[in-house]
């Protein structure tokens, strides 16, 4: 019997053992042994299903290499472990170990049962571990961040037996996992085989290349790790690409280094100690091969490139932009006019296509060229935009609210507004795109650029606006006598007078026409004007300028020593700061951390120069991809592009600024051709110059009270901005997730070198700026006639 029990616990089904039907049992055997057997035959019945299971799953092969290492694991650990006890415990009784053979050579069934008590706990729990292999979460199969995330949680459970085999397992899941990151970090190359279980996946739109997907992350890795990590193979797969046709880029050798980071991980991994490693291997590449292939100096030209054309800040480009699409509006309209009227197919026919739009871009590159006269060709960023910048027709809004966020999953909880601006420029949806050329996609991503193209025309759309409205106080005959009545001698005669009193009536009646539309016009200017110069000057400018001076801060920002009562020794420095150039400048590529140069002159009595925030980080280009992404996201929301109430009722009031423009233009038109019929005879018998005016009158006083009330509106969202919390909060809660902050800093890097926003503009401060317009309260409105028809 005690061998038919050893054989049983060793893996051979026994019949003693595995009779269902208790009339059936071995009849020698009472019922406290068919207790005691009970309890023998559930433990031959896991090791038996454990053997099978586990060799279906490394024979047969399942689709995460991560779960056959672990069952490879259970079987050859902790199987083979069991075993072992069985063999021992059957040369125990061959030896006649007293712990098992009693008096008279006696081994009491107990003795055997107890010394595989404790392995009962143990084997379910491989078979519940197995089971999850086999069938997954909610039975859709288990991938292997599942398997390493089950196998952490039962870490928890309290029994040292269940944590010590747990270990085990985790040490072989983590150590499949990390050999599949090694194969991605050290050589850019996804696992052949089980690689639809790596968290990495190449991405089906063929733009972005490579994709994070969460669900085959493990939880202990974090979204900076998986993030880096995506840049080092990203950037080892384009070395490759560009290593075929250009010397001098070594991505690929040197390994040991980074081999000798991974190797000194410890299982289950850390994540303090995971992300340390990543960072080290991804700042090693980036300073042996991608400083070749991206300099720094080259990531800021980019940036502010963008800066320029994107977020206006060349201003002569939106100023041709505009007039070119004016100009090319104008002439299709003159074409349709001259249409007969039953050639008019509706105003679709009269659209803008996509070849004058690129004609339009094409016309502009040539105005600002002429702007710059004989030094046009010295303008490398306007040859530069004629070959990447795009003007194309575009959806009136995009398919999907754009998130702002800088990781894989840390996000502002606000989208960008959907607001249709771009179809302001040509009345139909038109946006300005940018090529990203390479190697400037290894820090500037497609929703980056998504970014910037969103925002274009929500501040080229103001300063069309604005333009538009300075534009009729050129109208020199809307404002004053032109031309002049005629002075003496002809205007002193009898007739002469008639035709002075004639032409100082109609223009005061005239005068008395426009002086609502002058007044409101002059409200929505200053309007514009005042939100244009905030959003340009206290946004734009001061977020670009302290993004700037992170990247450069190597020239002149360094930290001030607070004062002390006590003499301050001179500085002294016997050697040349790590990371510095044979000129003494410092390489923001090749600064390293100079703790031991601080230690070692404190020690010596000295205090060493303070290096600067360039020498504590290294700007390698995921570290400026990040910022780059916190940038935009500051930048967005503090230019108020996250807030839906606000961007409709502007786009309003902009649709209503054009309608009033459009309004006068054609006003004036009217009384132009009306002196001619007047004054020189010119008669149109085609068109009812009276009726048409009366027209014209009545719909531009519909539109002065639309544009007021836009007015109105639109600070009426600026003050339920302000009175949101929440809507400042977001900006505090990037900066947290960026990095903690430091108080001794200024806001433009931590005590990690990382990149915090600048406190950049204010609702309030906008809204005291509106305020100083008296027209834009109930008394000044009525003070000035914006309220009633009297003035």
């Amino acid at each position: 019997m005690l061998h038919e029990i050893l054989l049983s616990l060793s893996g051979n089904p026994s019949p003693l053992l595995r009779t269902d039907n208790p009339s059936d049992a071995f009849p020698l055997v009472s019922p406290s042994e068919r207790e005691l057997l009970a309890s023998v035959a559930h433990l031959s019945d896991l090791h038996i299903k454990l053997q099978s299971h586990v060799a279906q799953i490394v024979s047969v092969g399942h689709a995460s290499t991560i779960c056959r290492a672990t069952a490879t694991a259970i079987k050859s650990v902790h199987l083979t472990a069991f075993r072992r006890k069985v063999r021992e415990v059957e040369e125990g009784i061959l030896r006649r170990d007293p712990d098992l053979v009693g008096a008279y050579n006696i081994v009491p069934l107990t003795a055997v049962v107890s010394e595989f008590s404790g392995w009962t706990r143990r084997m379910e729990w491989l078979w519940g571990i197995v089971q999850f292999i086999l069938t997954g979460n909610k039975g859709n199969g288990c991938r292997g961040a599942q398997l390493i995330d089950r196998l952490r949680t039962e870490l928890q459970t309290g029994y040292l037996d269940i944590e010590q085999t747990a270990l085990s397992l985790i040490s072989a899941a983590e150590a499949a996992w990390l050999k599949q990151v090694s194969a991605w970090i050290l050589y850019g190359r996804l696992p052949s085989f089980g690689g639809e279980d790596f968290f990495i996946q190449k991405a089906k739109d063929a733009v972005e290349g490579y994709v994070i997907e969460p669900t085959l992350l493990p939880t202990f890795v974090s979204e900076s790790a998986a993030s880096s990590m995506l840049f080092i193979g990203r950037s080892l797969n384009y070395v490759r690409e560009k290593s075929s046709t250009e010397s001098g880029l070594q991505g690929l050798d040197n390994l040991s280094p980074h081999l000798k980071e991974l190797s000194a991980l410890t299982y289950p991994l850390e994540p303090a100690s995971l992300s340390r490693a990543i960072t080290t291997i991804r700042i090693g590449l980036s300073r042996s091969t991608l400083q070749k292939l991206l300099p720094l100096s080259r990531v800021i030209d980019t940036l502010r490139f963008l800066r320029d054309f994107f977020l206006l800040g060349r201003g002569e480009f939106a100023m041709a932009l505009t007039q070119q699409a004016d100009a090319k509006l104008r002439s299709r309209w003159k074409r349709a006019d001259n249409l007969a009227y039953e050639k008019r197919e509706g105003l679709g026919a009269f659209a803008v296509k996509e070849g004058e739009v690129m004609a339009v871009l094409a016309k502009t590159w040539a105005s600002m060229g002429l702007m710059q006269g004989q030094h046009a060709d010295e303008d490398q960023d306007l040859e530069l935009a004629r070959e990447l910048l795009h003007l194309q027709l575009t959806k009136s809004k995009p398919d999907a609210p754009l998130s702002l966020g800088y990781g894989p999953s840390q996000q502002i909880p606000r989208t960008l507004a959907t607001t249709p601006f771009r179809n302001l420029l040509f009345s139909v949806p038109v946006v300005l795109t940018m090529e990203i050329p390479s190697p400037l996609d290894m820090f500037l991503s497609p929703s980056d650029l998504q970014t910037y193209s969103i925002a274009n025309p929500y501040l080229l759309s103001i300063r069309r606006a604005h333009i538009h409205l300075t534009d009729l106080w050129k109208i020199t005959s809307l404002r004053k006598h032109h031309p002049a009545p005629p002075g003496p001698p002809a205007g002193s005669t009898r007739s002469g007078k008639a035709k002075v009193r004639l032409l100082r009536d109609r223009f005061r009646v005239r005068s008395n026409v426009m002086r609502s539309t002058w007044v409101t016009a002059n409200a929505a200017l200053f309007f514009l004007a005042e939100t244009e110069s905030y959003l340009q000057t206290e946004v734009v400018a001061v977020l670009w300028d302290g993004f700037h001076a992170w990247m450069t801060a190597h020239e002149e920002r360094v930290r001030p020593r607070p004062p002390s009562s006590e003499a301050v020794p001179k500085v002294t420095t016997t050697a040349p700061l790590e990371g510095t150039c044979d000129n003494g400048t410092e390489d923001v590529w090749l600064a390293q951390s100079t703790s031991a140069l601080r230690i070692s002159a404190r020690s010596r009595g000295e205090h060493p120069a303070v290096p600067t925030p360039a020498c504590r980080r290294h700007h390698d280009p995921q570290s400026l991809a990040t910022a780059h992404a916190c940038y935009l996201a500051v930048l967005s929301h503090r230019l108020l592009l996250t807030s839906t109430p606000w961007t409709d009722s502007l786009f309003g009031l902009l649709v209503n600024i054009d309608h009033l423009v459009a309004l006068v233009q054609r006003l004036q038109g009217i009384w132009t051709s009306m002196d001619l019929e007047a004054d020189a005879g010119v008669v149109d018998a085609f068109i009812d110059l009276e009726n048409e005016e009366a027209d014209v009158k009545a719909a531009l006083q519909e539109v002065e009270r639309k544009v007021k009330g836009g007015v109105e509106e639109a600070i009426a969202a600026l003050r339920t901005m302000e009175a949101d919390t929440g809507f400042a909060d977001d900006i505090d809660r990037v900066s947290r997730n960026v990095a903690s902050a430091d108080p001794g800093e200024d806001g433009v890097y931590d005590a990690q070198g990382q990149y915090i926003p600048e406190r950049a503009g204010g609702v309030e401060r906008l809204l005291m700026k509106l305020e100083f317009g008296g027209w834009f309260t109930g008394s000044g409105a009525e003070a000035i006639g914006l309220g009633n028809e009297t003035y």
